[in-house]
């Protein structure tokens, strides 16, 4: 029996193909392990940055305006503080106990909201005091402008304030009936202060309490000294859902077609898909040595080519003319910046040729065939032999 023998090429064809299969394989598992990798470390980055992401006076914030460092001090001082996100933990918070609201503004929340959260608590401390709630829970008072940027002293029976000494107040307001004022600067009160069975405060808490400011003056005192009376501090945040009014504008979720997000999910896999798709045509990267050397006639064969396949013999008697004229210059002695008139000018009177015509084979003539650029590449070839044999007579022409 004849045993039969595998070609070389196809045995090292049938070599290649596993050893290229797993290099693929392992290519496409590397990308996914690197993309794992990548998104990792992007979430570890967001999760210790979050506090970029949340609001002014928000307490798990340690950003310059975060109030982080005063809650971290309630607690310090044997205070529990609950950080309720929405008006049911609020309110299911302030029922456990004597609890102190911290509160900023809610433009979301109702008269009737607010008036029923503060309610349920024995102090409510106002952060970020605007016209409506001061008018609910410190009635008769209104914002006052601001305070000038220097420390004023408490000037009042307060001994909240009194203890916790000078600040620069920031916001100001106005005072109602029954209301008690310190830091007086300006034409306001820094601090507002209503007693009627619990107590209500009203103070600017971004220029007081916030992590970039607490450590001024009595900043920090006056904080523990308002928000301190009671065991549990209820520091409430509205949220996005809290609203309680009928006529809020519609979030972008509502206004947005439901079609819409599965038609995003859809073009981001088409997408991926597509990537992947034309990735794997292109194949694997080939390897090259450099620097690499290419002959001038390969680079001159290829622009031929180019021209050849573009159908503009103009183009490309252009380029023809423009080394022509470069190195008629030379001969004639002109600056290689001389214009293609002077030239022309200078090799008709050199040779003796018509100037007209001379100048209808530099620049003049438009060949419009390929028969016609070949018949001026000629006519350029003579002219240049013509002028080569006027300036050096010794030297016979190509």
């Amino acid at each position: 029996m004849s045993a039969t023998t595998t070609p070389p090429s196809q045995a090292a064809a049938a070599v290649r193909t596993p050893t290229g299969r797993r290099r693929r394989v392992a290519a496409w598992v590397g990308i996914a392990l690197a993309l794992l990798v990548v998104g990792g470390i992007g979430g570890a980055v967001s999760e210790a940055n979050q506090w970029a992401q949340r609001g002014a006076l928000d307490p798990d914030s340690a950003g310059p305006a975060g109030t982080r460092a005063l809650v971290e001090i309630l607690r310090q001082h044997g205070i529990d503080v609950v950080v309720a996100r929405d008006r049911a933990a609020a309110s299911q918070a302030l029922a456990a106990g004597p609890a102190t609201l911290v509160m900023p503004d809610t433009p979301a929340l109702s008269d009737d909201a607010v008036a029923d959260l503060a309610g349920g608590a024995d102090d409510v401390v106002l952060i970020e005091p605007r016209a409506r709630t001061l008018e609910l829970l410190l009635p008769g008072s209104a914002p006052a402008g601001v305070a000038p940027d220097a420390d004023v002293d408490p000037e009042c029976d307060v001994a909240d304030a009194v203890r916790a000494g000078a600040v620069a107040p920031g916001g100001l307001f106005n005072a109602g009936d029954g209301v008690t004022a310190c830091y007086p600067a300006a034409d306001g009160f820094g601090l507002l202060v209503r007693s009627d069975g619990g107590r209500a405060a009203a103070v600017d808490g971004r220029a007081l309490f916030t992590n970039e400011h607490l450590a001024e003056n009595g900043n920090a005192a006056l904080a523990v000294n308002l928000m301190g009376r009671h065991p549990l501090v209820v520091w409430y945040l509205p949220g996005p859902g809290d609203t309680d009014l009928a006529d809020a504008d519609p979030s972008l979720g509502e206004l947005t077609p439901p079609w819409v997000s599965p038609v995003i999910v859809l073009l981001l896999v088409a997408g991926v898909a597509a990537g992947i798709w034309r990735g794997r045509r292109f194949g694997p990267l080939v390897a090259e040595r450099l620097p690499v050397t290419v002959r001038a006639s390969e680079t001159t064969e290829g622009r031929a080519r180019l021209y050849a396949r573009a159908g503009d013999p103009l183009h490309a008697a252009d380029r023809l003319r423009i080394g022509a004229l470069r190195r008629l210059a030379a001969l004639l002695g002109l600056a290689a910046n001389a214009a293609a008139p002077e030239v022309a000018d200078a090799a008709a009177g050199r040779t003796g040729l018509d100037r007209r015509a001379v100048r209808g084979i530099l620049f003049d003539e438009i060949p419009r065939s390929d028969a016609e650029l070949v018949a001026l590449s000629t006519r350029l070839r003579d002219l240049e032999d013509a002028v080569r044999a006027a300036v050096r007579p010794e030297r016979r022409p190509r």
